[in-house]
């Protein structure tokens, strides 16, 4: 039986080969960069205001400390600004996911097929309305949202706790993040497959390991400025791979 640590660098692969996509369809993936760039503009001017502010918002968050002696009202600073960043990342790691499938869902569409196509036994087309369609990814999108705000104020809490805080935080904020980040891109293949988003859960969970080696691979490299223009293509294409196979059963692998 494969050990969890295998089967998490294996589900690491999945990036890989997604990134392979480059090589055989560049025109293909560069229709995903356009909608990246856009979103990641957007994400970067608002994270550069933040960080520019960051001793205002800090010191907006803890009036209570205003009149503490050094260094005790330094490491308050210190800890709430730690926390205040690491749960602000996988907010906006989470959220720009979502947010560029949603600005670029026909060019991502067109990733996710071509790579269906290229694996062999790509899905039939649903036969629902557009209606039906946009109100499931709103609310698949609504309700993934939700989950990531929520453990963006977990770990934001979590990252005050003295001395443990700062490294744990940002710990679990790229784990829970990667698997946000991995029910997220596969949302396409399991879409077309009729399949909702508990059933994308179970089938992900079953393969937890690997899942979280996907997404705790792309959520870290999200993180490197830029790499999200090349990545998100490649990302989308990975997903399917790994939503394949999950919907294969535990014996397939990738």
């Amino acid at each position: 039986m494969p050990s969890p640590v295998r089967d998490f660098v294996g589900g690491m692969a999945y990036l890989g080969r997604g990134l392979r996509v480059w090589a055989t369809s560049p025109r293909l993936m560069l229709l995903g960069v356009i909608p990246a760039f856009i979103v990641g503009v957007v994400y970067v001017a608002a994270i550069v205001v933040l960080a520019v502010n960051l001793d205002t918002v800090v010191a907006w968050l803890t009036p209570f400390a205003a009149g503490w002696v050094e260094p005790w009202r330094a490491g308050i600073h210190l800890a709430v600004g730690v926390a205040l960043i690491a749960a602000v990342v996988l907010l906006a790691v989470s959220t720009y996911a979502a947010v560029t499938l949603a600005v670029g869902d026909p060019f991502f569409e067109r990733i996710w097929h071509g790579v269906e196509v290229r694996a062999g036994g790509a899905p039939a087309e649903l036969d629902e309305s557009v209606w039906r369609s946009l109100r499931r990814g709103l609310g698949n999108g609504i309700r993934l949202l939700v989950v990531a705000v929520l453990v963006a104020v977990f770990v934001f809490v979590v990252g005050l706790v003295p001395v443990v805080g700062p490294v744990a935080g940002p710990v679990i904020g790229a784990i829970t993040g990667g698997w946000v980040l991995a029910i997220e891109l596969s949302g396409y293949a399991f879409d077309a497959r009729g399949l909702s988003l508990k059933e994308r859960r179970r089938m992900l969970g079953a393969r937890r390991a690997r899942t979280l080696g996907f997404g705790v691979l792309t959520y870290v490299l999200f993180l490197v400025p830029l790499a999200g223009l090349a990545l998100m293509p490649a990302a989308v294409a990975g997903a399917t791979l790994l939503a394949r196979d999950a919907v294969a059963g535990p014996g397939r692998s990738g």
